[in-house]
């Protein structure tokens, strides 16, 4: 079952289902050298609350980049993008970091777990950066654990676990802290590919039971078609906007 929200990162007068994620004009350059490199150009886009979106493309087309501005995790050069009716870029440093803590989860294609400590640790991280009481805490893990299936691996750390073992980790983790939107980057990239179709399907699954919006990367069109809708990029645009019947 899902938890309840103790609290809300991004608060609105009146929950939508449609236009939850707003992205319009976006574009966004880097500088490579002496080269500017234009990572994204005028993208515009709508995702709705709940809905399973995958982003797919040729390297360099801008997945990643829509990916990390979308988690607030690099500034737009110009355009604007919301969340739930909130502009990112009218909120400071704090806020920005509150936003990132408990709305959104982040599932890394090198998974990002702390080595030194064991599976039911890198889970706890951040619930107690969220200030969690401990037998909050607690629960909270037990649960994740068992949802995707390692509560006998819970004292493990990384490096005694397989790669799909460390991915579900990092699934467990990104939902710890009960967010409304889930971004995966290539989550299944380090992974061979029939453990990468059960770890997608697993995530998949999580999003649609807790009512989660999914948005992931990925280089593969079987993994990209399990989602309800595929945007399509190429040369930092959208090209084409497929919903999946």
């Amino acid at each position: 079952m899902p938890r309840k929200s103790t609290k809300k990162a991004i608060k609105t007068k009146r929950k939508t289902k449609k236009n939850f994620i707003n992205v319009t004009n976006v574009s966004k350059k880097y500088s490579l050298g002496e080269v500017l490199v234009k990572a994204l150009d005028n993208v515009t886009v709508s995702i709705n609350r709940g809905e399973i979106v995958s982003i797919v493309g040729p390297s360099g087309s801008g997945k990643t980049t829509l990916l990390n501005l979308i988690g607030a995790l690099d500034y737009i050069d110009s355009g604007t993008i919301t969340i739930d009716g909130q502009e990112l870029s009218s909120l400071n440093d704090r806020e920005l970091s509150f936003v990132r803590r408990e709305t959104i989860g982040y599932v890394f294609q090198n998974f990002n777990l702390l080595e030194e400590i064991n599976a039911e640790k890198n889970i706890e991280m951040p619930l107690i950066l969220s200030k969690k009481p401990k037998e909050e805490r607690k629960e909270i893990i037990e649960e994740l654990l068992s949802n995707v299936g390692l509560l006998e691996r819970r004292k493990h750390k990384p490096d005694q676990l397989s790669g799909g073992e460390q991915q579900r980790v990092a699934i467990a983790r990104a939902l710890a802290n009960d967010p409304e939107i889930i971004l995966a980057d290539e989550p299944t990239g380090n992974l061979d590919s029939s453990t990468g179709k059960r770890i997608l399907n697993l995530l998949i699954d999580l999003s649609k039971e807790q009512k989660k919006t999914l948005i992931y990367v990925t280089h593969d069109n079987e993994q990209a078609i399990l989602a309800q809708r595929q945007l399509i990029m190429n040369d930092g645009t959208i090209i084409q906007d497929v919903h999946v019947k």
